[in-house]
């Protein structure tokens, strides 16, 4: 199946503004050498700016990175569940279920390798009328580290199982654990995808308690916020039930008292 055709890439400031401090750095240590360590400290400096640019999974100093919806879905009323990690067999189909019950559509970001692995619960999702999105290939733990050709392997792969069993290939793209690096932004542009964060986080993949993780997505809730929940790897309750599954029943409730609506992102997007 094709890819998208690809997006303008317009080169951030940020790494503008490195690569022009590198070759400053570097003529000035030719015509001045005595003064290299202060080329080296502005050089450390920078490399540190920028790695701290990409663990902020929410900053857009790499590249465009949507945290929150169009204006025009925020004028809407509209929000956007996320769930990340998936398909997971054993807690996907009651999600599923927990979502048709509430009419809620949400986005799935979903892992290449779990959707090949569970391809009849991938298209179960679409089914229902869910989105299937891009969370890489394998999920690496260094994602983060991948050099150009290593990223643009992962997400094209990606690309390739999910569309091979949905039929659709994914618009948008989470990077594992928000984490990425300068190389992400222009390989995403290339495959013409877009790079998706969150407004609202649950870390509901470290905490148990249900009231908790529904307290950190529900806080400062409005008009616009993408929100984060886990199918894969989320915490068990202190009953050993997937946190996931009764969390979202509260986030439901308090979405409807504030007269939210949850779409997709591409409805958000084309809407």
């Amino acid at each position: 199946m094709n890819q998208h055709q690809p997006l303008p890439w317009r080169m951030p400031n940020l790494i503008r503004l490195s690569i022009m401090l590198h070759v400053a750095a570097l003529i000035g240590v030719v015509l001045a050498p005595r003064f290299w360590g202060i080329a080296l400290a502005a050089i450390i400096a920078n490399h540190l700016v920028l790695t701290l640019s990409g663990l902020w999974p929410r900053s857009t100093w790499l590249g465009p990175n949507w945290t929150v919806l169009p204006a025009e879905a925020a004028r809407r009323n509209e929000i956007a569940l996320t769930i990340d990690d998936g398909p997971n067999p054993d807690v996907t189909p009651k999600v599923l279920d927990l979502l048709d019950r509430h009419g809620v559509k949400a986005t799935f970001f979903c892992i290449g390798e779990h959707a090949a692995r569970y391809p009849a619960l991938c298209r179960e999702i679409v089914r229902r009328g869910h989105a299937v999105e891009n969370h890489s290939q394998h999920h690496r733990h260094y994602f983060s580290l991948m050099g150009a050709r290593g990223l643009k392997r992962e997400i094209e792969a990606g690309q390739t199982t999910l569309a091979s069993i949905t039929g659709s290939l994914p618009r948008f793209f989470r990077a594992p654990a928000g984490l990425r690096n300068p190389f992400l932004d222009p390989v995403l542009a290339k495959c013409g995808l877009r790079l998706a964060a969150w407004t609202r986080r649950g870390f509901d993949t470290r905490t148990g308690d249900a009231g908790t993780v529904a307290a950190r997505l529900l806080k400062g809730l409005r008009p616009g916020s993408i929100l984060l929940v886990h199918d894969g790897n989320c915490a068990l309750t202190s009953a050993g039930v997937p946190v996931i599954l009764d969390v979202l029943p509260i986030l439901f409730d308090g979405a409807e008292k504030a007269g939210l609506r949850f779409v997709t992102l591409s409805e958000a997007f084309k809407g």
